[in-house]
């Protein structure tokens, strides 16, 4: 399993940091958690084939991690037209405004499969399974909990605080990565709680650079529990 941070920038760009937008590679099978930033931008330059990207999964409906999402839908309706990935949103109503803003657009939207995020497990294609823990960071948010190849990862998403929603599966079963967003909070305020998991590996991400030396700080006291800050273009295998 191969993680891909393509945006690691919170609410706005930084320089060198686009906006929320991770990838995961399964066996030649692709997945999205958020699309903050054009995708297809990144596959096409990376040589990979727009139809193996089978799952897109979005924490909340907010532009940061929606924008790149028309962009894609857009380019699948007329042009990458092999291309068939569930997408999971955490409110379907949104469909309607995709589809209005092809209209103006010009482009003839097709037949995709969406999907409306419930809490609980989501998609098992026996590639990949996840499960959706509802967080308070908007009306519906969600954390997403990724199940693959004996590997396991928590994305916490966007959190009100961790003392009010930090996912509680986390601290219930082993997990090989936990990626924490950075942006609304410090991320020592993690720390009780992470301390609480059996994890290998913690990333922040979704941060903001001048909350950098937060970061910082929870890496020295997590101790032998690496902690590390994602960046654009930051791979992972697991």
């Amino acid at each position: 399993m191969r993680i891909t941070f393509i945006g690691s920038s919170h609410g706005i760009p930084e320089p060198n940091r686009k906006c929320s937008c991770t990838m995961v590679e399964i066996k030649g099978r692709y997945y999205f958690i958020d699309m903050g930033t054009p995708a297809i931008d990144h596959l096409v330059t990376a040589g990979i084939p727009i139809d193996a990207v089978k799952g897109i999964f979005i924490t909340h409906m907010h532009g940061d991690h929606t924008n790149g999402l028309i962009h894609f839908v857009d380019l699948i309706s007329w042009y990458f037209k092999t291309s068939d990935p569930t997408i999971f949103l955490p409110n379907i109503e949104c469909i309607k405004i995709i589809e209005n803003w092809l209209k103006v657009n010009q482009t003839s939207p097709r037949e995709l499969h969406y999907e409306e995020v419930q809490p609980g497990v989501i998609y098992n294609d026996g590639c990949l399974k996840v499960t959706a823990i509802q967080t308070l960071h908007s009306e519906r948010s969600y954390a997403y909990f990724l199940e693959a190849e004996g590997k396991t990862i928590l994305f916490t998403g966007d959190l009100k605080h961790p003392d009010k929603d930090f996912p509680l599966i986390a601290k219930e079963r082993e997990t090989d990565l936990i990626v924490c967003e950075g942006a609304h909070f410090y991320a020592t305020d993690y720390l009780p709680h992470l301390r609480e998991c059996k994890t290998k590996l913690i990333y922040v991400n979704h941060y903001q650079s001048k909350k950098i030396p937060s970061i910082l700080q929870l890496a020295e006291d997590m101790g032998d529990i690496p902690v590390k800050l994602a960046y654009d273009g930051r791979e992972i295998i697991l």
